[in-house]
């Protein structure tokens, strides 16, 4: 569902609202990516630019900004191996390991002292099991923005695992992507519709820049 102006500015008023960037990584997003036809989309519809402006922003507006980044040791230990996309990710030429370049944040998503970096070993959620949760209540989060990747995996993971968890889900629609185009927007329409309200990068922003003292 999309929320009126108000109605939105109420949701993600920065004191109780997190932003969270969902593997938007230099392995997955950038241009030496694991997945380039993930990248292209990431690049070529403007979300991962909107995912910039969103952390710019939510940075001014003094808005949580925490980065879910996918990574595994180089030996494997603890990776999980019971899905074929899992078992796929072993083969691809570029490996997602701790401490790479990959796994480092991508351009041009900046990255503030104060954001949180979460990183996880096993999984598709950046959610379950990766102790994001506990530090969303440390927080006094109660509403959960996801940008990033994909739509195909771990972005409905994200909004699903956080309404399942209390939170409520913001999503705006122009800041994520997946492969292909359409089964993005039929991802939004049929799905994250019906338990997350979907906005856009720029109405987010606007509710921010109205919430600022004047200068």
């Amino acid at each position: 569902m999309a929320a009126s102006g108000s109605v939105l500015a109420d949701l993600v008023a920065p004191p109780d609202t997190v932003l969270m960037t969902v593997e938007c990584q230099r392995g997955v997003v950038g241009p030496d990516s694991a997945l380039p036809e993930l990248a292209e989309a990431a690049r070529t519809s403007g979300a991962l630019a909107n995912v910039a402006r969103l952390v710019a922003g939510a940075h001014e507006a003094g808005v949580q900004v925490l980065h879910a980044v996918a990574e595994r040791r180089p030996d494997g230990r603890g990776a999980s191996r019971n899905a074929r996309l899992f078992r796929a990710a072993e083969r691809l030429p570029v490996q997602q390991l701790a401490g790479s370049a990959a796994v480092r944040l991508a351009d041009p998503v900046p990255v503030a002292d104060e954001d949180l970096v979460v990183r996880r070993l096993h999984g598709l959620s950046p959610l379950a099991g990766t102790g994001v949760d506990a530090l969303l209540r440390n927080l006094g989060c109660r509403t959960l923005i996801v940008t990033g990747v994909s739509a195909n995996v771990a972005v409905p993971n994200a909004v699903f695992d956080a309404v399942n968890l209390g939170y409520t889900a913001v999503v705006p629609a122009d800041a994520i992507a997946g492969v292909p185009a359409d089964y993005t927007q039929a991802v939004l329409r049929h799905s994250l519709a019906l338990v997350a309200t979907l906005t856009t990068t720029d109405d987010l922003l606007g509710c921010w820049k109205r919430g600022r003292p004047a200068e």
